[in-house]
């Protein structure tokens, strides 16, 4: 016990600490603090181009299974999904009973934690129950590209030791069942489970959605397998898996050299999701009806699309199974959606539709456009001719789950049209020099690295891949030219990758493209570099016109001269109806130099 006058001293002491004039202590820098990240940075902090997110909103440890009970508990009846051309609408209890039966019904065909089982084909709501099924189930999803050929689907199968594929028949020219057959001529004569393939040797198992085939399981007669038996095995696995086992590969774009499998967590997708969706104000909202165009296979589509479903509630409506323009906008004002997500090509293709003004997309106030830079004149568009107000642009990359900047749908039109936003919670982001890896001032360009929660667990079963993109201190390298401002801000400036080296003078083909989408009749372009003697390359943009317009690439010179430094004017103007596309949308911007090339009649020394 105190006695009183030792009491009186400690309250004496502390009257005379409390009077004291308040002088400032010193502390840490401010720009060793972070940037905080809870709502738009307004305090100018960062002083170099590093930054780190910090938050009062936890990382959650909960697995994808986990997400999804967790919101099926809280809006049993709310519209989980609704596939509009194939007529399919079902309620989170629904969905979740089907993802429990078909989960179960995979452990009854055998399957077990940690096996892979590829997905193959269109957006359809089986793609998505298998998204959910196997991860309750513990199996590891691989992502197919819809397009792949037999070589493509022979490597990526090979490559992650699939155990089990799931596909249609057929989708459109896609004859799944007969090039699966070409691979493995033994399953006609395999007991279904059983297969045995010289070419595919871990491959045991095909469930086809459509019809019954000799040699592989009917979808229905899988959804009947999971007996209670199963149902309380998948019950018990429950316990064993942690929220850093793998759940997802995801093939890169395999753009250079041979496709790379990102292998994402179930720790790396449900966070991005659900930093993702407060970031856009579903944690305070989470009454959005979402139309997602995207691919499933495609991290945008699952992770932006599926998981965000599963962790905020809201609804996905997915308007076709082949993308189609059209289709996007009748499902926006028929299914009275609030928000959609594309890609900067899909924006241009609902924007250039000649009709789009009698649709009725009055309840659209929000979207994000990603997937590849996007000019801030398009963002315009989008505001003024679909009045979807709160649009914004962000950025990600498989390898980091994928999002890693996004600007908030309250910043005002610079933010969300010229960045792509600032760095998402709990992430660190730095721009280095290339050559030296040394951190850059504010403003200036380099390449951007990512290091956090986010990143990939590696390229599955390429450790060399992984090791050249992974630094030992955990830095993921972009491959992307980007520049911070002091509020943690982002600007995509190109890929490295895609960098012209004219005369020696570095251009990214970016800041021309953004420039030739202000000519009132440009719709889209692109540059690229050709081949050039005297300079090793020359600037060649392929533009797409207005509909109706006609142009000359005398026109577009002129309209850049004065405008654009001279080296940045391109010298080639081809005009086309079409890119090469990847199944995402995204420019194939190796195949449309070739293709420039080719029509210039420009030679490459060998």
């Amino acid at each position: 016990m105190i006695p009183k006058f030792a009491m009186c001293g400690v309250l004496s002491r502390s009257l005379r600490v409390l009077q004291r004039p308040w002088t400032q202590q010193p502390g840490l820098p401010a720009a060793s603090r972070g940037i905080h990240v809870d709502s738009p940075p307004i305090i100018p902090t960062l002083t170099t181009s590093y930054a780190h997110a910090t938050s009062s909103t936890s990382l959650i440890k909960n697995t994808v299974g986990d997400s999804l009970l967790q919101t099926v508990e809280r809006w049993p009846d709310r519209e989980a999904v609704i596939f509009v051309e194939d007529g399919v609408r079902k309620t989170f209890a629904q969905l979740q009973q089907d993802v429990d039966q078909a989960a179960a019904g995979l452990l009854a065909l055998g399957l077990q934690k940690g096996d892979r089982l590829a997905m193959w084909g269109p957006n359809t709501y089986e793609w998505l129950l298998f998204q959910f099924a196997t991860a309750k189930a513990g199996i590891i999803l691989v992502s197919l590209n819809p397009a792949y050929q037999v070589q493509e689907a022979e490597f990526a199968l090979r490559k992650t030791g699939c155990k089990a594929v799931v596909c249609s028949s057929q989708y459109l020219t896609q004859n799944y069942c007969d090039m699966l057959k070409q691979l493995c001529p033994e399953i006609e004569t395999s007991v279904p489970g059983d297969i045995r393939s010289s070419r595919l040797p871990d491959l045991r198992t095909v469930i086809l959605l459509d019809r019954p085939e000799p040699g592989m399981f009917y979808f229905k007669d899988v959804m009947q397998a999971g007996s209670s038996q199963y149902m309380q095995q998948l019950q018990d696995l429950q316990k064993t898996l942690s929220f850093d086992d793998p759940i997802n590969i995801q093939f890169t774009s395999g753009t250079t050299g041979a496709p790379k499998g990102a292998t994402l967590s179930h720790h790396n997708i449900v966070n991005n999701s659900y930093l993702t969706g407060k970031r856009l104000g579903y944690t305070w909202n989470p009454y959005h009806r979402i139309c997602i165009p995207l691919p499933l296979y495609h991290c945008f589509g699952s992770v932006g699309g599926g998981m965000s479903m599963a962790i905020h509630g809201v609804s996905l409506v997915f308007p076709s199974v082949k993308y189609n323009a059209k289709a996007n906008l009748r499902a926006l004002e028929r299914e009275r959606c609030t928000s959609i997500y594309g890609t900067p090509t899909m924006f241009v293709d609902m924007i250039s539709q000649p009709d789009v003004d009698k649709y009725d997309l009055s309840t659209v106030n929000s979207g994000i456009i990603g997937g590849s830079p996007c000019p801030p004149d398009l963002v315009n568009k989008v505001i003024s001719v679909m009045g979807i107000k709160e649009i914004v642009v962000s950025y990600g990359t498989t390898e980091n789950s994928p999002v890693t900047f996004c600007p908030s749908p309250k910043d005002n039109i610079h933010r969300r049209s010229e960045t792509v936003g600032y760095l998402m919670d709990h992430l660190e982001a730095k721009i280095v020099d290339p050559q030296t890896g040394k951190v850059v001032p504010l403003g200036t360009t380099g390449e951007l690295m990512m290091r956090g929660f986010g990143v990939m667990l590696g390229y599955w079963n390429d450790e060399e891949k992984t090791q050249e993109c992974i630094t030992k201190c955990g830095w993921y390298k972009t491959g992307d030219i980007a520049s911070l401002d002091e509020f943690s801000y982002c600007c995509i400036e190109g890929r490295i990758k895609d960098l012209i080296i004219r005369g020696g003078e570095n251009i990214y083909p970016a800041e021309v493209e953004q420039f030739l989408h202000t000519h009132p009749k440009v719709k889209e372009a692109q540059v690229v570099g050709v081949a050039d003697a005297r300079l090793g390359e020359e600037l060649c943009t392929c533009i797409k016109l207005v509909d109706g317009e006609e142009c000359t690439a005398e026109e577009i010179k002129a309209y850049c001269k004065g405008q654009i430094a001279h080296s940045k004017i391109p010298r080639y103007v081809l005009f086309v109806t079409s890119y090469p596309l990847t199944v995402t949308s995204k420019i194939r911007k190796h195949k449309l130099r070739e293709e420039a090339e080719q029509k210039l009649g420009i030679k490459k020394d060998k």
